[in-house]
């Protein structure tokens, strides 16, 4: 019996189809889940015989608990060059080596802008509408002369300001590592974090989570962008306190919010944001296209071809 390839998480079902997995087929069993675990008990329920995992992004969280109830796994890949979902430290310990693979560097920007001209314009309300045949019902708003705040002005950050100047709008920023040089060179304001909630019509995320930036957007920013204000969220959840960022929509003190990432993915069915009218929401897929998947997989396989050689490429 060959050792077991699992593939995580493969949503879509495409994983075999982008990349010349049969040719890891001599050497492995391969098995392809598309669905997300429950919890850790069914992740190790699971995974028990695993030699080897490629992991979609951060959709398995892979913790020290979960490691140490894999006693075969001695390989990991995952799409992307950080997975915060994974242990690294308990990987390492357990001499599990980790790889990572590329992806695309446009697909996340892209996504931002998509969910801000949804949000401005009502798109999802008014195609809802017409799918039940109705007409026109919301009143839109236009970005020309708007303030675009970017929280992380990084290269996903970078990206969306350009979208945001393209439109015709003033764009500033701020993080807690902010180079104000390199924003002036962007043509973007560096201000202080009260000013962009204060004075941005729309807030875009775009920071790495750590344990500084976790809960960086709380109800006082939320309160300064206010009750005609977009907040856009596609960089990682807990960036916002989720429960302050319920109240200030439900009760009309943030206007509207764009969201693709939050705390616990998959979203949980009854959870408000899934139907909040104030929001629109998508199923955390800024990385899922078509260039994404066609360097991460692909990589993917010369990461595992590399390991079984004795050279391992691409370590994290």
């Amino acid at each position: 019996m060959k050792p077991l390839l699992a593939i995580l998480d493969d949503y879509q079902g495409v994983a075999l189809s982008c990349a010349d997995f049969d040719s890891l087929r001599a050497h492995f069993d391969i098995r392809v889940y598309q669905r997300a675990f429950a919890d850790e008990q069914e992740t190790v329920a699971e995974l028990g015989d695993a030699e080897v995992l490629v992991a979609m992004r951060e959709r398995t969280r892979l913790s020290r608990s979960v490691l140490e109830c894999l006693p075969k796994l001695r390989y990991i890949v995952t799409t992307g060059m950080r997975n915060a979902a994974i242990d690294m430290a308990a990987a390492a310990e357990r001499g599990i080596l980790v790889s990572g693979t590329g992806m695309s560097k446009h697909a996340a920007g892209e996504l931002t802008w998509a969910l801000v001209m949804a949000a401005a314009r009502h798109i999802p309300a008014e195609v809802a509408g017409m799918r039940s045949g109705g007409w026109q019902s919301t009143v839109g708003t236009e970005l020309n002369g708007r303030t675009l705040g970017i929280v992380g002005l990084g290269h996903i950050g970078t990206q969306v300001a350009r979208y945001g100047q393209a439109f015709g709008m003033t764009v500033q920023a701020w993080s807690p590592n902010l180079d104000a040089d390199r924003a002036a060179a962007l043509n973007v304001a560096a201000v202080p974090k009260d000013k962009l909630f204060a004075e941005s019509d729309v807030v875009s995320l775009h920071l790495v989570l750590s344990e500084r930036t976790r809960g960086v957007v709380g109800a006082h920013d939320l309160a300064l962008l206010g009750p005609t204000g977009l907040l856009v969220n596609t960089s990682r959840g807990p960036l916002v306190e989720e429960a302050a960022l319920v109240e200030a929509l439900s009760n009309g003190v943030l206007g509207a919010a764009a969201l693709d990432v939050y705390d616990i993915e998959p979203l949980p069915a009854s959870h408000p944001l899934r139907t909040l009218p104030n929001v629109v929401a998508t199923p955390h897929i800024g990385f899922v296209t078509d260039k994404s998947y066609g360097v991460a997989y692909p990589q993917a396989v010369e990461d595992i071809q590399a390991w079984l050689a004795g050279a391992p490429i691409r370590l994290l």
